[in-house]
């Protein structure tokens, strides 16, 4: 009987045949926190009793939440994560490097790597064939000390995805959708695992939002193979050396399969407060936005970036809506900039803000007034996430975003394209 991908990669972590139901302690390849969550898993290690990293290279920490730090007690957190760094010998990335997800999507994750972060969009990294999941800082304190953790091996759902995009549409969509069908606990402690011509045909960009996302359906990972787009983008960042080649076996056991023909999607939004709460743009017409948010761990890459810019290139923002840009990565910002999309941005009324966060979570930068509502490309839109109980969050693509920036509310992006 063959495995899936989650199979086979803590089966080769753990030295086992490891099957979905299966208690396995797999060998970590790379543990990280970041401000929120690092001080507390910080504190978690050093009331453990550890005196060291187990593996102090593939150890990271990332100033990104809340970057640069809004107030004294945030920049004492990051005064005590730089001092652990310093002690400990592991990886720091400070204020203006990015997103912790994009980071170790460009620069430490690699096929058939098992990885834990104290964030639950970890699992961003299986758009690159690895099993990355989130954790709470307790559990990501011990792997720090002993290199190792226990997993139940999650069941997999295979969702196959097939046609081509449409104008206007795209992964964003695509993974709305997909919640929208199963709901926001539709795969708890499981894995999704994407394959299909539509994912074969998929650049990493793409592959690493839907990733991102799968967590907001409950799953335990976000699963693509390891190919030949996998290979080029290794390749494109000087990491060829860390390519694999990974697929699931053909007679691997699913708990179901999904098919989706992308041929019949359309620009798809989550309405508040839940991202299962779906509705296609263009039914949502007239609901006013006062913020626009273009950025994230889901869709602040250079690709995410390139729609919008296309989309707003000779247009205005409507003067009632302010539109806000963080680049996911420093990397990404300079790219963006290279390519005139951060002056497009901006010449159409954008404020663009440093790699990182950003308003995601409303830790500052962007938090809403009691009443207003956002437009944003993040992956969540739980009451207050950006700071506010008393506003409201909508969900969509870049094309969405970019669109509703013109018209100041929520808009099909056809309809400006």
């Amino acid at each position: 009987m063959g495995k899936t991908l989650a199979e086979k990669i803590l089966s080769q972590k753990s030295g086992s045949e490891a099957r979905a139901g299966d208690i396995v302690i797999a060998k970590v390849d790379l543990v990280f926190a970041q401000d929120t969550t690092g001080p507390l898993t910080v504190r978690q290690f050093q009331t453990s009793g550890f005196e060291r990293l187990a593996n102090p290279p593939k150890t990271a920490l990332f100033l990104d939440h809340a970057a640069p730090s809004p107030n004294y007690g945030l920049s004492n957190d990051h005064k005590l994560l730089r001092q652990f760094a310093r002690q400990t010998g592991c990886l720091i990335y400070d204020v203006g490097n990015g997103i912790c997800h994009q980071i170790v999507a460009e620069s430490l994750a690699k096929p058939g790597d098992v990885i834990i972060g104290a964030d639950s969009h970890t699992v961003t990294a299986g758009g690159l064939g690895a099993f990355a999941t989130g954790m709470g800082s307790t559990d990501t304190a011990i792997a720090l000390g002993l290199g190792k953790t226990w997993f139940q091996v999650p069941k997999s759902i295979m969702i196959v995805v097939s046609g081509n995009f449409p104008e206007g549409v795209g992964a964003k969509d695509l993974i709305l959708h997909l919640i929208g069908q199963i709901g926001a606990d539709g795969a708890t402690y499981q894995a999704l695992e994407f394959s299909g011509d539509t994912v074969d045909n998929m650049t990493m960009s793409p592959r690493l939002t839907i990733a991102n996302m799968a967590v907001e359906a409950g799953a335990k990972a976000g699963l693509f193979a390891a190919d030949k787009t996998t290979q080029d983008y290794l390749a494109s960042l000087g990491r060829g050396n860390h390519y694999q080649s990974l697929f699931p076996d053909t007679d691997a056991i699913y708990e179901q399969t999904i098919n989706i023909d992308v041929a019949n999607l359309e620009p798809t939004v989550s309405q508040p407060h839940t991202v299962d709460n779906i509705a296609l743009a263009r039914e949502l017409k007239g609901a006013k936005i006062q913020q626009v948010f273009i950025g994230t761990c889901t869709n602040g890459r250079l690709e995410d970036l390139a729609v919008a810019a296309n989309i707003l290139k000779g247009k205005k923002c409507h003067p009632e809506t302010r539109l806000i840009v963080a680049p996911a990565s420093r990397q990404i910002m300079l790219a963006a900039i290279k390519a005139g999309y951060i002056q497009t941005l901006i010449e159409a009324g954008a404020v663009v803000l440093p790699p990182g966060c950003g308003p995601c979570i409303g830790l500052h930068q962007g938090v809403l007034g009691d009443g207003e509502s956002c437009l944003s490309t993040a992956n969540r839109n739980f009451k207050g996430r950006m700071g506010n109980p008393n506003a409201f969050i909508y969900l969509g693509s870049p094309a969405t975003a970019a669109a509703t920036a013109i018209t100041g509310e929520i808009t099909d992006p056809r309809e400006v394209m």
